[in-house]
């Protein structure tokens, strides 16, 4: 049973996404938070609240949450969770139109970066979609300050360089001031700050700061080096939607004295858009290797429409043979991978943080109720062996009697 006082004080204080459910499981609200504990107690306050979000607590069967790294994560899943699930009290994200693109067109000469509502397959390069049209705003007017890419809709050569190329927010291509090749730098940069790959950035911007002071060039280092740093302060990881497959699995493992909890998240289109978990009985002492290995087998060999893509945090044993049997039953290539760096190896991390805090809840809700036996009936200590009787008789007569025994492994 959900006891709402205790799962409060089960929240960490971290950032993600929380979801709240009827008591038929139906989803009400889905929301982020920059401190789960701190949002989702505010809602079980004796504070104000608006009409809505009363009725929509008066409904609240539990709730439910995901873990993620920073905020910009929460966001993004929030987003992608909303319009999956299009929960009743989330009304005002239902539309489509609250998911803007980044859109670069390639084929120009002279890329331009914008915002736009639509994906079209025309040979552009479209990042996001974001969690709302300020942010990718924001984005773009950060891009074309510090990259100093064109700010025209339509790119044409002139005879005089315009305002913007004065007050140093465009290099004038229109002039012929700076080359293909050079813009072209310029928007590569740019890809790479969109797909979240900051670090080569910021490393190639410090070979260039080092080599303009060597020259005594201090005035182009020292734009470099605020460039650098805007950077730095923008580009929070967005893993959430970062991961460029059209459809993958990513399942994070974690596990105690008692339990083995598996969780399994679903990315499709680049975007993640639920999760399950899954709990085994460790009274066996199982590894997590034979653990994730029977649970593959078990959980996809029926499964229809699978993923192109499972991500596992571990090689498991005979998965050449299973890769075999998937892809040959659903007649497409299938595969299973263990990341070793980027996005994907963060989102194996993010599922294995939210599988061991799952797990330790669990494990908390368990003690808990010992707490309350040793309360209950005044004991000195905790229980650590539970005998249960039952006995039954017909009318005083043909007496049975059964015992349940309960026993803390640790003894």
């Amino acid at each position: 049973m959900f006891d709402l006082k205790e799962e409060l004080k089960k929240l960490p204080e971290k950032p993600g996404v929380y979801i709240m459910r009827d008591k038929n499981d139906n989803i009400l609200y889905v929301g982020k938070a920059v401190i789960l504990k701190n949002r989702v107690k505010q809602y079980f306050s004796k504070t104000n609240k608006t009409a809505r979000i009363q009725k929509m607590v008066s409904l609240i069967d539990h709730f439910e949450y995901i873990v993620t790294d920073n905020e910009a994560e929460a966001l993004i899943l929030e987003c992608n969770l909303i319009k999956k699930n299009m929960p009743k009290f989330n009304v005002l994200l239902k539309d489509d139109k609250t998911y803007p693109y980044i859109k670069i067109d390639v084929k120009s000469d002279y890329p331009n970066v914008f915002m736009t509502r639509k994906n079209l397959n025309d040979g552009a390069k479209y990042f996001g979609p974001y969690a709302n049209a300020g942010a990718a705003k924001e984005m773009v007017d950060f891009i074309k300050q510090r990259f100093q890419i064109r700010q025209c809709k339509n790119f044409k050569s002139n005879q005089r360089a315009c305002l913007n190329y004065h007050i140093k927010k465009c290099l004038a291509p229109c002039m012929g001031y700076i080359s293909k090749e050079e813009y072209n730098k310029q928007i590569e940069q740019i890809i790479m700050l969109l797909e979240g790959k900051t670090k080569k950035i910021i490393n190639n911007l410090n070979d260039e700061i080092i080599e303009l002071a060597e020259k005594q060039e201090y005035e182009k280092a020292a734009a470099l080096r605020d460039k650098k740093i805007a950077i730095e302060r923008i580009s929070e990881k967005q893993k959430v939607s970062n991961i460029n497959e059209k459809a993958i699995d990513v399942i994070g493992i974690a596990k105690n004295e008692l339990s083995i909890c598996i969780e399994i998240f679903f990315v499709r289109n680049s975007k993640m858009i639920g999760r399950e978990r899954y709990f085994f009985d460790n009274s066996n002492n199982l590894t997590e290797n034979e653990t994730l290995t029977e649970f593959i087998k078990q959980y996809y060999i029926n499964k229809i429409d699978l993923p192109s893509k499972i991500m596992l945090p571990q090689t498991i044993e005979d998965v050449e043979l299973i890769e075999k049997l998937l892809s040959d039953k659903d007649q497409k290539k299938i595969e299973f991978k263990v990341p070793q760096k980027g996005e994907k190896l963060r989102f194996i991390e993010m599922a294995n943080n939210n599988a061991k805090i799952t797990l330790d809840n669990r494990t908390k809700e368990k003690e808990s109720i010992i707490l309350k036996i040793k309360e209950t009936l005044n004991l000195v200590s905790l229980p650590r062996k539970i005998e249960c009787f039952d006995i039954s008789n017909i009318a005083g007569e043909y007496m049975v009697a059964g015992m349940c025994v309960a026993k803390d492994r640790s003894n």
